[in-house]
């Protein structure tokens, strides 16, 4: 059987299959081949591309789940994109592997010279680290430049807190000295550090004659220094960085854009204590809608009924304790939109694979039941029902 040059494979087909009886991976192959035969005329018979080597070794992992077999499918190929999206089509028509019923589902289409070109740059990067005697003259000025800003760094009070210069009514408060020395490369020059997470008393003092800007890391401990400073001195504004990102790490840009999206202290307040109050608010509706759901027969019913309605549509429907509809969405973004929706969902049904992102997604709102045909994860939390 040929085999494709690593060098020469241009995508990857990553296929998903479930099957109602007990295979081997010989079953998988043969139904590729077999199952495909013709679909596509002579020049795109897979069996053919293989010996040409245009399809590689086609790769099967499979596993008993109970009387079902599942696994994954990954075949390379150094077809061109619209014939390899062609033959990934053509896969998913099989309905039969070996003498079981079955059902295959494309997962994705891998680019793998991608991670070549990854490779390329990051190889690329390093080799321009190491070419000797070598200088960009760009380089060379925007390191004199940076030099320049950041000797203008000075040290104000008794516990010579680092700072830009300060002597004009705004001024900017940031947690460290790493901070200061990014804000005066951004041109930001009215800054004062804390030198820490506590609040200095030399800032305290500076707080009741100047116009007071706290700026801060986007993540818990920048909201802790909030409540911290805002406590004990005269705070005007707040300004946080993005989610995630701190203050010394932040382009020139981002730095500016996030100064000019400062917010009153007082509007600052009322949003926090709003989203606070927000967030326990649909903590307890959640609890009061704990009580577990009861599958019985009639249940069963309708959630085939409902099963069968979205049969092909790729949706998912969203019901609550009662078997009512909450919404109905696209399958392929539940996992993004199940946090976004206000309503206690206790039962999705939807037209797809089950895959274990859906059902972590489904955990964290409390979900109960999700009904589709294919599983490719447990859980024990969820009741998975294959109606």
């Amino acid at each position: 059987m040929a085999k494709v040059s690593p060098v020469s494979i241009k995508y990857m087909i990553h296929a998903n299959f479930t099957a109602e009886g007990a295979l081997e991976k010989p079953d998988v192959i043969g139904a590729l081949f077999g199952q495909t035969e013709g679909l596509l005329g002579a020049e795109l018979e897979m069996r053919e591309l293989q010996k040409e080597g245009k399809i590689g070794r086609i790769e099967v992992d499979l596993q008993r789940d109970g009387k079902k077999t599942i696994g994954v499918i990954h075949i390379p190929t150094a077809l061109d994109q619209s014939e390899t999206t062609l033959i990934a089509a053509a896969i998913e028509t099989i309905e039969r592997i070996g003498p079981s019923d079955s059902q295959i589902e494309i997962d994705r289409i891998e680019d793998v010279r991608g991670s070549k070109r990854d490779y390329i740059l990051e190889r690329a990067k390093k080799l321009m680290q190491g070419i000797e005697g070598s200088s960009d003259s760009r380089e060379i000025a925007n390191a004199i430049k940076d030099s320049a800003k950041t000797a203008n760094i000075q040290e104000y009070g008794n516990e010579k807190l680092p700072c830009g210069d300060i002597s004009g009514k705004e001024l900017v408060v940031v947690e460290g000295r790493a901070d200061v020395v990014n804000l005066l490369r951004a041109g930001v020059n009215n800054v004062i550090a804390m030198n820490g997470t506590k609040l200095p008393d030399a800032i305290r003092e500076l707080s009741k004659e100047k116009e007071i800007t706290l700026f801060v890391d986007g993540d818990r401990g920048g909201k802790l220094i909030i409540q911290n400073v805002t406590q004990n001195a005269r705070i005007d504004y707040i300004a946080i960085a993005p989610d995630g990102k701190e203050v010394e790490e932040l382009a020139g840009k981002e730095i500016l854009m996030n100064l000019r999206k400062r917010v009153p202290l007082n509007e600052f307040l009322r949003r926090n204590s709003f989203s606070e109050r927000e967030s326990n608010n649909s903590k307890e509706k959640i609890n009061q809608e704990t009580e577990e759901i009861l599958i019985d027969e009639k249940a069963k019913a309708k959630l085939k009924e409902i099963s069968n309605k979205i049969d092909g549509s790729g949706k998912a429907v969203l019901l609550n304790n009662d078997l009512n509809e909450i919404r109905t969405i696209s399958a392929r973004t539940l996992t993004g939109s199940l946090n976004r929706i206000d309503a206690k969902i206790s039962v999705i049904v939807m037209d797809g694979s089950v895959t274990s992102s859906i059902i972590s997604a489904a955990e964290e709102v409390g979900c109960q039941v999700i009904v589709a045909k294919n599983f490719y994860a447990t859980s024990n939390k969820l009741k998975l029902l294959s109606l």
